[in-house]
């Protein structure tokens, strides 16, 4: 590991480190001894003191020492970010509820410990050299774009490429699974472009019939079939100076394939019954959640009308890898179902945010909502708490902690529970300062058993 480089780089500017916990203050000292000036505050008080009469570059939260669950790590994060909300914090945590909670409320960098120390020096270095984990430059974050919400990295790179399509005219194919916000995702591109004054017209090909379809694009003229009274333009003609937005476009039978690629071509639409093509200028973009390539490839798509929809294709994440966007998503579907319902915002369990976090929502963004909007309307209370989530979610994701805990290959069961146990000795330590009685005293052990295990486990 090549500390001095790195010190020397940096020429040793001030960290301050929060935490009580001795055995974490010597392996932060020897990972970054060389790298910066270290100032240790065991507690609040004294970090607030050190902060406000020294110089600091930045602030190491041991939220382990200082809290002792989820809900008081997050008032500890939440108050330093209001009193110093410029300083760049990493915060460290055993808890992977805790750390995803502290990248909610807008840390640097959170981590889950025990933090491998390449990467603590490397994520130190590069905050300190205003630059991310990854060395670039730290981004600015987007909480939002139109009406997409999420400040995860795969949203940024949505957001980014919506803002380079927004004002062209080029053809965009908006790929993802059912529920994951495609439509809005054709929105933003519309209302941040050039077009965004002119008609938007969208038609959810999988909706309506084939006869229906044909008649809902292209239009028709008086009398060009039995009902037909009176002459109507299609969603196509509709859209000229703007934009189509052809949702479901791989239901589409290859009659109508045909004769939309037609259209593409020529950029003239004629009404069924008609004889005189209309110009039209328009711009298209089109979603689906089907396997295009392979629809071609058994001849249920065809090839040319592909390469003509897929200019450009805007791959939408599904919400299972969108970590970090779910605690965004609930806040606001809670904010705007609370509102509608006339109710005041209801809180939400720290244990329901981690639930709904492991859980795989088949179902996107879609599902989120309506689970949000369901447990608006009935759960009785102010708080929101695991009991009140549907069986299904319950169940999904204890099956999944279940995998996690018993692996396929298993495991050797003596020596997991020798690492349990000493995991709660050595927590119990840290929440009684060293002090072997108390901390037995926690752990309901006696006097002989807990010197027994200190021993066992060299501590």
């Amino acid at each position: 590991m090549a500390t001095s480089a790195v010190g020397s780089a940096t020429q040793r500017r001030p960290i301050v480190i929060l935490t009580h916990d001795v055995e974490a203050s010597s392996a932060l000292e020897t990972e970054l001894s060389l790298l910066a000036t270290l100032i240790y505050a065991p507690d609040l008080d004294s970090l607030y003191l050190i902060l406000e009469t020294s110089p600091r570059e930045m602030l190491i939260a041991d939220l382990d020492s200082v809290a002792a669950d989820p809900r008081e790590a997050e008032a500890v994060v939440t108050a330093i970010r209001e009193r110093f909300p410029d300083l760049p914090i990493i915060a460290l945590s055993r808890s992977r509820t805790s750390a995803r909670m502290a990248k909610r409320l807008g840390v640097r960098r959170a981590l889950v410990a025990p933090v491998d120390p390449d990467e603590l020096v490397q994520v130190v270095s590069g905050v300190l050299n205003g630059e991310s984990a990854e060395g670039a430059s730290v981004p600015s974050t987007r909480r939002s774009l139109a009406h997409l919400i999420g400040v995860s990295e795969p949203m940024q790179n949505v957001y980014n490429a919506i803002l380079r399509l927004a004002d062209s005219s080029t053809t965009v194919l908006i790929r993802g699974e059912s529920g994951s916000g495609k439509e809005l995702a054709a929105r933003a591109i519309v209302s941040l472009g050039r077009r965004n004054t002119k008609p938007f017209i969208s038609l959810n090909c999988a909706a309506l019939p084939e006869t229906l379809i044909e008649t809902e694009l292209f239009g028709h003229e008086r009398g060009a079939y039995t009902g037909a009274d009176r002459s109507r333009p299609g969603h196509i003609e509709l859209a000229h100076t703007g934009t189509l937005f052809l949702d479901e476009i791989a239901t589409l039978t290859l009659s109508l394939q045909s004769k939309l690629l037609r259209v593409l071509e020529d950029r003239e639409v004629r009404r069924i019954g008609g004889s005189t093509p209309r110009s039209i200028d328009f711009r298209l973009l089109t979603a689906t959640n089907e396997d295009l390539e392979e629809m071609v490839h058994v001849g249920r798509f065809r090839e040319d009308l592909y390469y003509r929809i897929n200019v450009v294709p805007l791959d939408l994440p599904p919400l299972r890898d969108r970590e970090g966007d779910i605690p965004l998503l609930l806040d606001h579907y809670l904010k705007h179902f609370c509102a509608a319902e006339g109710v005041a915002v209801k809180e939400v369990d720290p244990e329901v945010v981690e639930i709904l976090e492991e859980y795989r929502w088949p179902g996107n963004v879609r599902e989120l909502e309506n689970l949000v909007q369901r447990m608006v309307l009935m759960v009785n209370g102010p708080r929101i708490e695991p009991r009140h989530l549907p069986k299904n979610v319950l169940y999904a994701t204890s099956a999944q902690n279940e995998s996690l805990l018993i692996p396929e290959e298993g495991l050797d069961f003596v020596k997991e529970l020798e690492r349990i146990e000493g995991a709660y000795l050595r927590a119990a330590l840290r929440r009684t300062d060293g002090r072997k009685a108390e901390a037995g005293k926690l752990l309901k052990l006696t006097p002989r058993q807990m010197k027994y295990l200190c021993h066992k486990h060299g501590l």
